[in-house]
């Protein structure tokens, strides 16, 4: 008889006290966090979290789960019984803070609401608490901003003026200068906001308060904002937010009193020490907003050494505990230190990097998981170039060094003017007094951020690392007029919307103008021309050449070169390339020999065609022999020739009106007329589609002949010069093994006559480029006269999908991503379902027919980290790429590897 089980019922609560650092799909990042902190006995306020399960719930019905409302009761119940107060009541009230806690970092993205419990009653409980009127109206004012605009609704400038006048009124310049008389005035000026704007009042009973924010949490998982953050950082929309509701501690009781944010490293450079902001009298939403002026981490010593002391140890704790870099909030209420926050912290590329090794020699974790710890995309930003340091721009300010980079634009000043003008092709950089979350679209848009307020923790910082943006924040010299869209600097100057600066965020400095750039000292060092030595560059390239050797030790994927000549094919071996994977041999046709090729497609008669194909036949063969000299001793896969076949011919058009000129003229013009008639007869509506490939060397006979007897002849010529070369000849288009065939049959002719000729033995092997759905599908039939396969994924791409990367880019692509139709481009990154499903059929068949066969992948999906993972798994043997994105591939590839072996511990 089979055992009764009790149906499951969802839990839809935990108390901090319940969770841990693991549950962070359930409970969010920030909920699983404070389970941790609790459980490892540090000094967290008592709370309760929400899970992600009930707002998926909320979400996707509308209503919340049935059981979270008594779950929350019941929970509420027992953290007054801890605090021995009731929420709002009005003597002694309860406060809390409801606050949002993905599972992925998205700082800003999505609300919070503070001082929850608050109302007519009991704010005068809390001041008699307190002894404080000030702090008690204070917090009163701030429930009432926040709660109007999160979950009100109503616009925070309308908060913001109200706030201005009474400061105007009062003839100070600070909100901490404000009386208790002037933020009782202001909590009844907000509450006349409130009933104007949301129509109704605002509410005073404490659960109503509570129940209305949490609402208000989940429904921010699908604000504008949150959505294009998720698409930037590419974070999954299904997750929604976990709820934190934590018991108040207050940082805004005066001197004693204060909040703060630290890093246990520089998240800006990895290097240890004390970092971080700190705000007196202060709550916490003050200091990440940026709009007071901190004050660096340090300066806590001297304000509240017990408690900078307890804080020093509670750091070391929590970064040996989670071994990596931690970002803490943390606030002091009247001397007693609690801990609000950690999550392991957003951090710079080159940060990444040394972060990595540091903890590697410290002891904190192995190889494998310093690869982990750093990405392609990083590496990537790492080898942009950056200022010189010896320009004479003049320098006209300086800021905060919050996200590294060298960015020059246009200044702007809101993010509708960055968006519209990054989308007509200028750069920008956003210029603002602070950023907040509404600023996402201009900051994504512009090149760079710059701020006058705020300092690394600010919301510009944060969300600028978080994107690799470079970033330059808390300027105080620089005066911005938003709303006169100019920027003052030192000395007078005026900066209008539309002047040229350029911003520094490794330095801090700000520019008017252009500045120069010169190349980074990592593409120095994969350029054979930097080594480790003491400087911070040379810590950095002693970080990087590091984690570059054990992921080449770890890789199981090759990385080869897209590379059409033998200087870019010199410049990829200095980046580690292993080979080519793709010579574009119709690269080699443009330019002087066009009009060569043009009279070889055009041509009437044998002859003419023998005449162009003679004249090309030594030009070929000498770029094949300084092709095979840079790459000597590795393979080179030439792609022959595979235009579309109006890039070789005369403009119709023009041809056209000159025809149409002479007639008129009566001018002689059979040669025009003749050249035409040509012209039409092989115009095509869609040459990505037409006479090209393998079809364009069936149709005009000689030509792939003629390219592979260059490429014999040049191996042989090095073969004789003791090199060795080790050339592969790859046939395009091919949709079909009788195209194969057939141009095989001719290609081993050829070569077996460069043999007789020389006397040299020549291995080539013959492969094709499976770019086509059908290609992919019949792929078995196709291996039996190929050796290799290369995907070509960006014609594949084109044609699984129908559409033509040149013109959906600009046509559609914007519309398909804003609306989530894809989370990236398909061009980017490879369509696993897609496209990656056909790789994937096209490579198991291909090996069941011949198990030796070569596998490799020569489209721009070759340097994407994403696809790169993705043809580590379906065990293709190597990638090719741009030489400039090889240490990119090589990265990744490792990365890969220990993926796949289960070694990935993020």
């Amino acid at each position: 008889m089979s055992e009764n089980k009790e149906p499951h019922v969802a839990k839809f609560v935990y108390d901090f006290t319940e969770g841990n650092k693991d549950l962070k799909d359930l409970l969010g990042g920030k909920g699983a966090n404070l389970a941790e902190m609790t459980n490892l006995g540090l000094p967290v306020p008592p709370g309760f979290t929400i899970t992600t399960e009930a707002c998926k719930v909320y979400l996707e019905s509308g209503e919340e789960p049935a059981a979270l409302r008594d779950e929350v009761s019941a929970h509420l119940d027992a953290l007054e019984q801890r605090m021995g107060k009731k929420l709002g009541q009005a003597d002694d009230p309860l406060l809390v803070s409801v606050r949002s806690g993905a599972k992925f970092s998205m700082p800003g993205m999505m609300d919070t609401v503070l001082n929850i419990g608050l109302s007519d009653k009991s704010v005068q409980g809390l001041a008699q608490q307190a002894g404080d009127d000030r702090f008690a109206w204070d917090s009163y004012r701030r429930l009432i901003q926040m709660f109007g605009k999160t979950v009100l609704g109503v616009d925070g400038d309308l908060f913001e003026e109200a706030l201005e006048k009474a400061k105007e009124a009062k003839k100070v310049t600070v909100d901490t200068d404000l009386e208790a008389a002037d933020l009782k005035k202001l909590v009844t000026a907000f509450k006349k906001i409130v009933k104007k704007e949301a129509g109704r009042d605002f509410p005073q009973e404490p659960r109503e308060q509570m129940d209305l924010a949490i609402h208000a949490v989940f429904d921010s998982w699908n604000t504008d904002r949150a959505k294009l953050y998720r698409r930037q950082e590419r974070i999954p929309g299904d997750l929604g937010t976990a709820v934190n509701v934590c018991s108040m501690v207050f940082g805004n009781l005066g001197p004693d009193s204060g909040t703060g944010v630290a890093f246990t490293r520089d998240p800006a450079s990895g290097h240890q020490g004390v970092y971080g902001d700190y705000l007196q009298n202060a709550q916490g939403e003050d200091v990440v907003a940026g709009i007071r002026n901190t004050v660096p981490l340090a300066e806590l010593e001297q304000i509240d050494k017990k408690s900078y002391d307890q804080l020093m140890q509670i750091m070391a704790t929590l970064e040996n505990h989670y071994k990596d870099l931690c970002d803490i909030e943390f606030t002091i209420e009247r001397g007693q230190l609690w801990m609000l926050q950690t999550r392991v912290g957003k951090r710079t590329a080159g940060a990444a990097f040394r972060i990595a090794t540091q903890l590697v020699d410290q002891g904190l974790i192995d190889e494998a998981e310093a690869l982990q710890r750093v990405t392609g995309a990083q590496l990537a930003q790492l080898m942009f170039p950056r200022f010189d340091e010896n320009t004479k721009v003049a320098q006209v300010g300086r800021g905060i060094a919050a996200s590294p980079g060298a960015a020059v634009g246009k200044a702007v000043f809101d993010s509708y003017t960055a968006v519209k003008w990054s989308r007509s092709g200028e750069k920008v950089i956003l210029v603002r007094r602070e950023t907040n979350p509404d600023d996402l679209d201009g900051m994504i848009a512009a090149e760079g951020i710059l701020t006058s307020r705020g300092g690394k923790t600010s919301h510009a910082a944060v969300v600028a690392r978080g994107m690799g943006k470079t970033c330059v924040c808390g300027a105080e010299e620089l005066e911005v007029d938003t709303k006169r869209r100019r920027m003052t600097v030192p000395g007078g100057h005026v900066v209008e919307e539309g002047d040229l600066i350029s911003i520094d965020g490794s330095s801090g400095k700000v520019y008017l103008g252009e500045v120069p750039v010169v190349p980074s000292p990592v593409v120095e060092y994969f350029e054979g021309r930097m080594h480790a030595g003491a400087n911070d560059a040379d810590e950095l390239v002693e970080a990087v050449h590091r984690i570059m050797a054990f992921a080449d030790r770890k890789r199981r994927l090759r990385v080869r070169a897209n590379a059409d000549n033998a200087e870019d094919a010199l410049r990829a071996r200095r980046f580690g390339a292993q080979g080519i994977g793709l010579c574009r041999t119709e690269h080699m046709f443009l330019g002087d020999r066009r009009e060569l090729v043009e009279r070889l497609i055009l041509a009437d008669t044998e002859a003419e065609r023998e005449e162009s194909l003679k004249a090309l036949l030594p030009l070929q063969k000498q770029d094949f022999v300084e092709l095979f000299s840079a790459m000597d001793g590795l393979p080179v896969t030439v792609r022959l020739l595979d235009p579309p076949l109006h890039e070789f011919l005369p403009d119709i058009t023009e041809l056209s009106v000159r025809v149409a000129l002479a007639e008129s003229r009566q001018e002689p013009h059979e040669n025009e007329l003749r050249l035409l008639q040509a012209v039409h007869r092989l115009h095509e509506q869609n040459p990505m589609l037409g006479l090209r490939g393998v079809r364009l060397g069936l149709v005009i006979p000689g030509l792939f002949t003629m390219q592979v007897r260059a490429i014999a002849e040049a191996a042989a010529e090095r073969k004789n010069a003791k090199g060795d070369p080790r050339a592969e000849i790859m046939i395009p288009l091919v949709g079909t093994v009788q195209e194969l065939e057939i141009v095989r049959e001719e290609a081993d002719q050829v070569v077996a006559e460069v043999e007789a000729a020389t006397g040299v033995e020549l291995k080539l092997s013959i492969g094709t480029m499976i770019e086509l759905p059908r290609a992919a599908l019949t792929a078995g039939q196709i291996a039996e006269a190929a050796e290799f396969f290369s995907f070509g994924t960006n014609d594949l791409t084109q044609t699984v999908w129908g559409f033509s990367r040149d013109d959906v880019e600009a046509s559609f692509f914007t519309a398909y991503l804003e609306k989530g139709i894809f989370g990236v481009s398909p061009f980017e990154t490879i369509d696993k379902d897609g496209v990656g499903s056909l790789v994937k059929l096209a490579a198991e068949a291909g090996r069941k027919t011949r198990p030796d066969l070569k596998l490799g992948v020569c489209g721009e999906h070759g340097g994407d980290p994403e696809s790169v993972h993705f043809f580590h798994e379906v065990g293709l043997d190597y990638v090719s790429c741009s030489p400039f994105r090889i240490p990119v591939a090589r990265l990744e590839a490792g990365r890969a590897a220990i993926t796949a072996n289960g070694s990935d511990h993020r």
